[in-house]
């Protein structure tokens, strides 16, 4: 059983379902302030670990994530939890990413969940665009919200809009942003700033489901 912390109104219409990044857990900064606001917007939060990331809680180890089967049976094992009618799926990085492949795998089921939201979407490896990891999402048809940092080396505002993503999916550019949303000071925006309209997008996506 995989342990889940909730934030926010239990009588939110939607519960957004987050997961961390390969490297960071649940309750990193990026993750608090996401969870936080998505409460402060009116939305349930819920948070968990893959196995990897709760291990190294108990002993300090670092260690590489999970195979992907791991990430995705996790991924089911939440969603079986919680019930998918009013679930949003997403996460930081890895997490947002293997949050959509199992949104596909459970589309192609016929029980889809109601929405995915990817932070900081890893498109391709930093350095090598070639390496592209969009073959799921091609034919993704729930709906999903991909917010992005401008210059994130995970794939810019420059090389996205080559991959000619479906409809399904829209995209927040957040400008000046890196793989954490974080602008270069000489923008004259703030990381908070970044934070607020990627979170003020989720609010409106969610509205809209």
């Amino acid at each position: 059983m995989t342990d889940i912390l909730f934030t926010g109104p239990k009588t939110a219409p939607l519960t957004i379902a987050l997961a961390h990044g390969a490297g960071a857990p649940m309750d990193s900064p990026f993750m608090e302030a996401f969870t936080e606001g998505l409460a402060a917007r009116g939305l349930r939060c819920a948070r968990f670990e893959f196995p990897y990331m709760a291990q190294r809680r108990v002993d300090g180890v670092k260690r590489p994530p999970n195979p992907a089967r791991v990430l995705l049976e996790t991924w089911r094992e939440v969603i079986a939890e919680i019930g998918r009618e009013n679930l949003v799926v997403g996460g930081k990085s890895m997490g947002g990413r293997v949050a959509s492949m199992v949104a596909a795998e459970l589309e192609a089921e016929g029980a889809p969940v109601r929405g995915v939201v990817c932070l900081g979407y890893p498109f391709h490896p930093p350095g090598k665009p070639e390496k592209l990891r969009t073959a799921h999402l091609q034919s993704l048809r729930t709906p999903t919200l991909i917010c992005q940092g401008a210059r994130d080396p995970f794939g810019t505002a420059a090389e996205v809009p080559a991959y000619r993503l479906p409809k399904a999916i829209r995209l927040c550019w957040l400008p000046d942003g890196d793989h954490g949303f974080k602008p270069r000071k000489a923008s004259g925006r703030t990381e908070r700033q970044n934070w607020d309209q990627a979170l003020d997008a989720i609010r409106a996506f969610s509205a809209e489901l």
